[in-house]
């Protein structure tokens, strides 16, 4: 019997042809046609949470779905039959992702959102240029030195660590218990009160789940220094907004850089558009799955031949 798998055609995939596999391009922006709800396999890649619902109840024989996203959260909220398996893209996204991190961790310490917003002003910021005192005092202003906390330390923080510590700073993970992953030391949630005091940078790299919804809060908040930015390229839901919203207003914490945010695209009312020690960018971090034919020619031989699979979010 030959297995019929969807392939969005939403970027090129160099998939390796076989004989008992028939793929199948369709429009990730458009309703899968009636023809192919009989298609036992789906890689979603740009697909709309509505259209992925649709899909999850017109698709009666599907039995596996291979996100290219690293987060997995739409398509455990879109309905699949728990029969399905649901693979993420985890590992996919990692190199872009930690190049965008870095981007915002040097743009925080560079300044770059108010030399932006000097350059739109026809102003001088000779506050910035010329002769600069080292360590800029009551400012994170370079990474030399830098303790910098990353929250969520799976193989996104693997490949931005080392570039971290290559700029001079000292890295160290968070996550649900401890224990050290590439050379890293990571220490449980249960501890990470202890040291927020001393952290100079947070980066939030945290999937969208119950427990993780607006964890970084008012009272953690509260415990970063004067100087510390936050910087977020996992989910909106993992900040509780109004906290930090508050937080900047009051520069109760250096700034932050986010790339994502609780409701997006960000609404034009949003009083954070506005903020000056703010740098936000629209859900950028990601958006280039590299390997992504490899992932899904891996996945597809293994789960025809019944065996496990990589990244499985639901089995």
């Amino acid at each position: 019997m030959t297995f019929k798998i969807l392939l969005p055609t939403s970027l090129p995939l160099d998939v390796t042809p076989r004989d008992d596999v028939e793929f199948v391009p369709f429009a990730p922006g458009e309703p899968i046609p009636a023809e192919h709800h009989d298609a036992q396999g789906l890689v979603v890649w740009g697909m709309p949470d509505a259209l992925l619902e649709d899909a999850a109840t017109r698709l009666t024989a599907v039995r596996w779905v291979q996100l290219l996203s690293a987060g997995s959260d739409a398509a455990v909220k879109a309905g699949f039959d728990a029969s399905v398996v649901l693979t993420s893209g985890r590992s996919l996204h990692d190199r872009p992702v930690a190049e965008h991190a870095l981007a915002l961790v040097l743009a925080a310490a560079r300044r770059l959102h108010t030399l932006t917003r000097a350059q739109i002003g026809h102003r001088w910021a000779s506050e910035i240029g010329g002769a600069q005192p080292e360590p800029s005092p009551g400012l994170f202003s370079t990474l030399r030195g830098a303790r910098v906390m990353i929250w969520g330390f799976g193989s996104i923080a693997s490949a931005l660590a080392p570039h971290l510590v290559a700029l001079g700073a000292t890295v160290t993970g968070v996550a649900t218990t401890a224990r050290e992953t590439a050379g890293f030391p990571v220490i449980s949630t249960d501890d990470l009160a202890a040291h927020l005091p001393d952290t100079d940078v947070l980066i939030m790299i945290l999937p969208s789940t119950d427990a993780t919804s607006k964890i970084l809060n008012a009272d953690r908040l509260a415990l970063l220094p004067a100087h510390a930015w936050v910087v977020n390229v996992g989910r909106g839901s993992t900040i509780d907004e109004d906290a930090l919203l508050d937080a900047l207003r009051e520069e109760r914490i250096g700034g932050a850089a986010v790339d994502v945010t609780t409701i997006e695209p960000l609404p034009v009312e949003s009083p954070l558009w506005d903020l000056p020690n703010l740098i936000l960018t629209p859900h950028a971090a990601g958006g280039r799955p590299l390997d992504a034919a490899r992932l899904i020619d891996e996945n597809l031989s293994a789960f025809l031949r019944g065996a496990e699979l990589r990244n499985v979010v639901q089995r």
